[in-house]
């Protein structure tokens, strides 16, 4: 039966080739989810796929057959434009227009000129051609060339390809009759486009009256023309139905209705009938037996089948007409899958509802029947904030790179020109990442084979590309061919540690923070003078340190107090700093430095205007002082004006300001002694920000609080909060 086809429909445009002028963002990718059988996939404005859900044809694209819960990447590190997803498969169009597919080619519904069953990786459809528009049926597919010419391949047996035959094909294939399209949606075993001039036309499989031709029974090889003269300004198809919205907002629907899909009363419609209510539409998605629709405010209404919570209204109750979905949410667009919808919010924030058999939802293995936040920024492996950044960036266990929070110099690496974004999206280019560290304007990172990445605001070189000026939208390689372990963004300059574990710094030099013995900018790494063989390195306002494998700290730059010694004197050259202590970690505030020793006693030493040295009092120190309270951490980082430690047992404590909440302990006063911050949580690691703070669990989910001007604690909303609460999905 096709009501039991596992099948998603959309039809996407894809955005034209990166420019060439590296200065200029590449065109942003519109960001998207696709639906499939039982799985479901996220485009990101960065041109990165993730897929979650069943994967035992390897539709997930992750290289493996196995089902996810949560979003898992796609391999290959291709930037997709577009996305579809059908029954158990996927494709994607890259910046050029070609096409990829992966998953079952039980019909051969990849396009890749072979019978081949399945591949778990993106491979490319056979051809050569150049697509802008993607559809994907339960087993066929089709896209559109730039002048509208539709091509199918796939599964044929109810002449859904259009060729005027029933056989299957394995590569593109030119739809008979030469309309062209703007156009195209694929579904159970049919497919239609919408011309240029906004006719509809459908073909293949009508035994419901899908085709919308005016009768049932016959199927067509060819484009038959939608009954009634209507112009059409977006199509979707159902396993068994069509439905399309005409140029006046006004949806309509044709086919089978059983379960309420064509959105009125009669068992089936054969030529377009007005849905139910008074709806105007901008956006429609159809999938095996319900449909939805978007409103211009981002309303979601769904009808038809409901018995997996799909409808997304809280019962289970068939919808002949459009019902709202729950939780007044504002879609930016929606797809329907098989048993399941899912949506992505105007903040970009992915939502699904109804079955989960298989994970589709993103989520537990539990069946929702309300739209419900895809678990997207899991098993956070890392979390980096900068003492005077105003964005916070994590990477996952497995290397993906994510940022989040001001955008103003492109210093989230997403290729948008968005100026914020209250929830993570992840780093364009889709490389695995081993660190990753945000200056005031730029970020850096280093990928796990060691090479190094910028990206941001290059006004001063802090991105070390050989170059200055200009805003660069996507992570730039770092000039010189250096192998990186680990790497460190001041306020105007930038720091990485070799393999060797030699020095090198770039950027900004105002008073000596590169270390070369000079006060020249630099465009690319230059070595630090010295010859020293550091295993950390830390910067911040016009300063850089590092430590020896003795623990010994040495220190360049500015020295108002930070170099932990009596001379308050500059240095143009790593000079020895932290009066002789043996530490294991040292981290550098806006204007303060800490660090640990081999117990775990912390010491700060610095500014202390507002008690961040933690040691009771508000005094300056240019000596290491013992941070109070005799606690020994684990982790411990400075802020702007505050300090964020993890003890042995994973309890976080905070000192300092709390003007934006930054400790965590809720709408307090600011303390010079650490004091617990609040929720109980565990935690195994934790950063502070310039007035905010960050901690990550070992479940791998993260926490922020404080400052949230910028969307920086990634919430999905602006303003600030005083008690940890998590980093949206």
């Amino acid at each position: 039966m096709l009501s039991h086809v596992r099948i998603s429909f959309l039809v996407v445009a894809a955005i034209a080739a990166a420019c060439s002028d590296s200065t200029s963002p590449s065109p942003p990718v519109q960001p998207m989810i696709a639906t499939g059988g039982a799985h479901t996939c996220r485009l990101a404005s960065t041109g990165t796929a993730s897929c979650w859900g069943d994967n035992s044809s390897g539709e997930l694209g992750d290289g493996s057959t196995t089902s996810s819960v949560t979003p898992v990447p796609v391999s290959g590190g291709i930037a997709f434009t577009a996305m579809a997803a059908g029954g158990s498969y996927t494709c994607g169009l890259d910046r050029d227009g070609a096409a990829y597919c992966w998953g079952t080619n039980i019909g051969g519904e990849l396009g890749s000129g072979t019978t081949v069953q399945n591949t778990s990786v993106p491979g490319p459809v056979s051809g050569g051609l150049s697509f802008v528009g993607l559809a994907a049926g339960a087993n066929h597919a089709c896209a559109l060339t730039r002048d509208g010419a539709a091509y199918c391949w796939g599964s044929n047996e109810l002449q859904e390809l259009g060729t005027g035959d029933t056989v299957r094909r394995l590569v593109p294939t030119l739809v008979s009759g030469g309309l062209l399209f703007s156009a195209l949606a694929a579904g159970g075993d049919h497919t239609c486009g919408i011309t240029k001039s906004g006719a509809a036309y459908c073909w293949g499989g009508n035994i419901y009256g899908q085709l919308g031709s005016g009768s049932s029974q016959n199927p067509s090889g060819v484009p038959l023309a939608v009954s009634g003269g209507l112009t059409f300004s977006a199509i979707t198809a159902g396993a068994g139905h069509t439905c399309a919205i005409a140029s006046s907002g006004t949806a309509y629907c044709w086919g089978a209705n059983s379960d309420g899909q064509a959105g009125n009363f009669a068992l089936s419609y054969p030529a377009p009938v007005q849905i139910l209510g008074a709806h105007l539409f901008t956006h429609i998605a159809a999938a095996g037996a319900h449909t939805c629709g978007l409103t211009s405010t981002g309303a979601a209404y769904c009808w038809g089948r409901d018995k997996n919570g799909e409808v997304g209204n809280g019962d289970t109750i068939q919808q002949f007409g459009p019902s709202a979905v729950n939780g007044g949410l504002s879609l930016r667009t929606i797809s329907a899958g098989a048993l399941h919808t899912c949506g992505l919010s105007t903040n970009d924030v992915a939502y699904c509802w109804g079955s989960n058999r298989f994970g589709q939802l993103g989520r537990p293995l539990e069946r929702v029947a309300t739209p419900t936040p895809v678990n997207g920024l899991t098993g956070v492996g890392t979390l980096a904030l900068g003492p005077n950044s105003s964005h916070t960036c994590a990477l996952t266990g497995t290397g993906s790179a994510f940022c989040w929070g001001n955008n103003n110099d492109a210093e989230l690496g997403n290729n948008s020109t968005q100026p914020a974004s209250a929830v993570p999206d992840s780093v364009y280019g889709g490389r695995a990442y081993r660190t990753i560290s945000p200056g005031l304007s730029h970020t850096c990172a280093v990928t796990t084979a060691g090479t190094g990445y910028c990206w941001g605001d290059n006004g001063l070189s802090q991105l070390g590309i050989g170059s200055s000026g200009g805003l660069y939208y996507q992570p730039a390689p770092v000039a010189g061919g250096l192998t990186f372990t680990s790497i460190a963004s001041g306020l105007w300059h930038t720091c990485g540690l070799t393999t060797s574990g030699a020095a090198y710094c770039w950027g900004a030099n105002v008073l000596g923070e590169i270390g070369d013995s000079s006060t020249t900018f630099r465009q690319t790494p230059v070595p630090v003078s010295g010859g020293l063989t550091f295993s950390a390195i830390a910067t911040g306002v016009f300063i850089s340190c590092g430590l020896v494998s003795t623990g010994s700290a040495y220190c360049w730059g500015a020295n108002a107090g930070q170099f932990g010694d009596s001379s308050n004197a500059n240095s143009l050259v790593p000079k020895p700093a932290a009066s002789g202590l043996a530490l294991r970690t040292l981290t550098i505030g806006a204007g303060h430095v800490c660090g640990l020793v081999s117990s775990g006693a912390a010491y700060c030493w610095g500014a202390n205007e507002s008690g961040q040295l933690g040691n009771g009092s508000m005094t300056r120190s240019l000596f290491p002082t013992p941070v109070s309270g005799g606690l020994n951490f684990t982790a411990i980082s400075a802020g702007g004006g505050h300090t964020c430690g993890l003890t042995n047992a994973g309890v976080a404590y905070c000192w300092g300001s709390n003007n934006s909440g930054e400790l965590g302990t809720g709408p307090n006063g600011g303390t010079n002694v650490p004091v617990a911050v609040s929720g109980g949580f565990t935690f195994i690691g934790i950063e502070a920000g310039a007035a905010y703070s960050c901690a990550v669990t070992s479940a791998g989910t993260a926490y922020c609080w404080g400052d949230d001007y910028y969307g920086q604690l990634g919430r999905g909303a602006l303003g600030f909060v005083t008690q940890p609460v998590a980093v949206a999905p």
